[in-house]
């Protein structure tokens, strides 16, 4: 368990950092991939973890030299995803993470899923209650590796981006922390990796 005695506030990624749905996510990709002709590769996909799905078909779009129409790819992989009715579970290490620190510092999340997706996963898992504020990728203008995710969060806390510490599964989500002027902890397969990467 680290100590974050130091901080105000903690900033948690979603998918894959406090909610385990990258498994049902990486199955919605493989659908969408197939329809359109992308080649699927899931390494890939995981590695843009924290990523709007708009933004990713675009990099797809560019990666294969594809025209796809970006919203109506975006909406058939949310579809996807949500036919899936993957039943999305919390991860262990990052969950006691929260019960250690809840009512001692303010707590938030910073995701790039959609809002409507966010909210529904996060109230299924019972965590919407523990949190002082949401931020999707429907809430700001410039997702992941942009700070201005985790940056909000702080905002909507009331803190100062330098009393935040960020938990995060991606090295996209890691550069978000990095650029928002905050440490962050890489939470690596759902085990907590220490030590805590601080901004110098």
């Amino acid at each position: 368990m680290p100590d974050l005695s130091r901080y105000k506030g903690i900033v948690f990624d979603m998918d894959g950092t406090l909610i385990d749905s990258m498994g049902a996510h990486g199955k919605a990709w493989q659908l969408t991939c197939e329809k359109y002709g992308y080649p699927y590769d899931g390494d890939y996909i995981h590695n843009l973890g924290g990523v709007p799905t708009r933004e990713i078909v675009k990099l797809l779009n560019e990666k294969h030299g594809l025209d796809h129409d970006l919203d109506e790819v975006t909406e058939t992989k949310r579809q996807a995803f949500l036919e899936l009715d993957d039943k999305p579970t919390v991860i262990e290490d990052t969950f006691a993470v929260m019960k250690r620190y809840q009512g001692v510092l303010k707590m938030g999340v910073g995701t790039g899923s959609e809002r409507g997706n966010a909210i529904s996963m996060l109230t299924a898992t019972g965590l919407l209650e523990r949190l002082e504020t949401v931020v999707t990728a429907t809430d700001v203008l410039n997702g992941k590796p942009h700070g201005e995710t985790f940056l909000t969060v702080a905002l909507n806390m009331g803190i100062e981006p330098k009393d935040c510490v960020v938990f995060e599964d991606t090295e996209i989500g890691r550069q978000a922390a990095q650029n928002a002027g905050m440490d962050c902890i890489m939470v690596i397969n759902g085990k907590i990796e220490l030590p805590i990467q601080t901004i110098n």
